[in-house]
Parts: C-alpha cells; structure tokens; sequence
C-alpha cells in the first residue's frame, strides 16, 4: 500500500507539474488532488524537491533508453526520426522540467549535475549519429559542419518547448511536433537527393 501511494504520488505531481508549471505546485496542493493529509505525503517525501528528485530519475532513466544508438550498423534517416520522436515524447512527458529548467536546476545543485550528464551524453549521441550518417553516405558535409549540425540539434530539442512558449504557441503538443521537424530539416541541406526526397515524404506524411 505504501509503495502505491508513493507511485500515485509521483503521477499525481508530474499532472500537476505538467499542467501548472512546478513553481505554481505545493506539496499541499498535491495532497488536496489526492485527497490526503498533507502528514501522510510527508511520510513517503521530505519536501516538493524530493518529489522532483524521483521524477527527474524516471526522467533519466527513460532519456538514456531514448538515446541508445542502433547497434551493430550505421544510422539511417528513420532511425534519427525514431530516436526523435522517443526523446521529443520523453521532454513531452516531463515538459515541465524543461518548461521551469532554468528556476529548477538553479535552486538544485543535484539535479544540475545529473542534467548535464544527460546533455553531455546526448550532445556525444548527435555527434556520433551526424559522423554515422556521413560514413554511411547519408550525408555530405565536413566534419566541422557535421559537428555545427550535432550541437544545433541538440540545443533546439532542448529549448524547443522554452522557444514555442515565449513565442506565443499555447498547442504544447503541436510545438512537439513541430520541433521534430525543424530537427529534421537541419539535415536536409547536407543529405544527398535521394534521402533529402524520402525526408521530405516523412514530414509531409506526418503533418498530414
């Protein structure tokens, strides 16, 4: 029962966190959702940067499964928009951590350590993927551009949610989906004609 409790404290939060921002979230406000004494989630949490702690640790765990490289083999162009869609899914299902990033690394030294290991393992997983999709004939570019490329990819998916908000854009989902995209299309000038023509067919097909 305690272990349930906790789980549905942890789900109940990152709701809350995702549908309010987490600074707008007490730990009181959580209780009252799930109509508990405020005592009783104290007992399975210290305090609100507790529950974020093991938030940000299914955050992690789930980020590092999206960030495995194919093995075995070289990259192709749907592996990269699979790889996509598992980490831009992942910031979707945590976006409040990326929406608040600034305000919660700030006050934790913790997690800023372990956001940064994540950042600097995805920043090595775009480098590596931009070097695979050139040795497989996929892309055209010097290795300085390749690298350019990588370390763009990897600061849009990361700002990408900061980037539509202070644009105005209140379809979060949409925002998602639209940064997949202009991930993608940081590619297309280096892809050779025949992938920059299946590029193509992959956006068209899933703005449709």
């Amino acid at each position: 029962m305690a272990k349930q409790t906790r789980q549905r404290i942890l789900d109940t939060a990152l709701t809350m966190f995702n549908a309010q921002g987490e600074p707008n979230v007490t730990t009181n406000h959580i209780a009252d959702e799930l109509e508990i004494s405020p005592g009783n989630l104290y007992y399975h949490f210290r305090n609100k940067d507790d529950i974020i702690e093991q938030l940000f640790a299914r955050f992690e765990e789930r980020m590092d499964a999206a960030l495995a490289a194919p093995q075995g083999r070289l990259p192709g162009l749907e592996d990269i928009w699979l790889q996509l869609h598992l980490v831009f899914e992942c910031i979707w299902d945590y976006r409040f951590l990326y929406r608040d990033l600034v305000e919660i690394l700030s006050r934790n030294r913790r997690l800023r350590l372990r956001f940064a290991r994540i950042l600097k393992r995805a920043d090595e997983q775009a480098h590596m993927v931009m070097r695979g999709l050139s040795q497989a004939g996929v892309m055209r570019a010097s290795g300085d551009e390749l690298a350019a490329t990588a370390t763009n990819v990897l600061v849009i998916a990361t700002f990408w949610l900061n980037y539509a908000a202070a644009r105005g854009d209140k379809d979060e989902h949409a925002a998602i989906r639209d940064g997949i995209v202009q991930v993608m299309m940081l590619l297309a000038p280096f892809l050779r004609d025949a992938e920059r023509l299946h590029l193509n067919t992959l956006i068209r097909a899933y703005l449709d």
